[in-house]
């Protein structure tokens, strides 16, 4: 009795939940078959599949030098920012959590009270400071300011690393380890499952952000690919095929990412709660 009443309810969860897949699903349909489409056949009938596999849309997208560069110049950005944002965030994690005391907590609650107030709040005053520096309009200007993203890896981390026994990294100090060992040795390797969480949840932020690269870059040699996105919309009028075809080209590769990944997400944000 109770086996056909579990399967009653998880019939009856598949029925409520495949609609509400599907509906989530359309708009993917839709951009990606009309990407096989002339802007003719679109125009007629959107949503039917296409009569033949019309490939010059992509033939036309990865014909242009400026895709590939695009492609570069966000890669760059993003594994260069997600580098520095994983090896920050869980260093300033460390002493939090290790070395506890009043100026620690305060620089805790300082970064958590960050969190309170929406990047549009501070847009102004971050492009003045960048303008200052001479940071507008330059890879590694996008890469430093993507570095303010540390935020939430340290409140991951701080999470995660109070479930090390600190006997390990006291064992390790005793027999002559320094901070820095400790820390690379010991504590960072045993940070895998929050690691991967933080480069996942970055990564795909980072690669999708178009605000601050719109702002921030202005010349299209260091354009992401996103703002190639932006700019395939014209002034009058849009070739749809070609903006969907593009738009497809631009999330394929994260798409990919967080489908690889997607395991280590909930792992990571779990990890610290179940062994806490």
């Amino acid at each position: 009795m109770k086996k056909k009443k579990e399967g009653k309810k998880l019939f009856l969860s598949d029925l409520v939940l495949i609609p509400i897949c599907l509906i989530f699903l359309y708009p993917f349909y839709y951009l990606v078959i009309n990407t096989f489409k002339p802007m003719t056949e679109m125009s007629f009938n959107p949503v039917a599949f296409p009569k033949t596999l019309f490939l010059d849309n992509y033939k036309d997208i990865f014909s242009q030098a400026q895709i590939y560069r695009a492609f570069g110049n966000t890669l760059i950005i993003t594994v260069c920012s997600v580098l520095l944002i994983v090896v920050i965030g869980e260093m300033a994690a460390y002493p939090i959590v290790f070395n506890a005391n009043k100026l620690n907590n305060a620089f805790m609650v300082y970064l958590m009270i960050g969190f309170l107030v929406p990047f549009q709040a501070i847009l102004l005053s971050l492009f003045e400071v960048m303008q200052a520096l001479k940071l507008i309009d330059t890879i590694h200007g996008m890469i430093l300011f993507y570095c303010n993203g540390s935020a939430l890896t340290v409140f991951l981390a701080v999470g995660y690393m109070r479930t090390i026994p600190k006997e390990l990294t006291e064992a390790a100090i005793v027999d002559g380890c320094s901070v820095g060992g400790v820390f690379f040795r010991i504590v960072f390797p045993l940070m895998k499952p929050i690691t991967a969480t933080s480069i996942i949840f970055n990564t795909m932020w980072i690669w999708n952000d178009f605000i601050a690269p719109n702002i921030f870059l202005n010349s299209r040699m260091k354009g992401t690919v996103v703002l190639e996105v932006f700019r395939a919309k014209g002034q009058f009028s849009v070739d749809w095929p070609r903006f969907m075809t593009l738009s497809v080209v631009s999330i394929l590769p994260i798409v990919i990412f967080y489908l690889c990944m997607q395991k280590h997400i909930i792992k990571g944000l779990t990890a610290g709660a179940v062994k806490g």
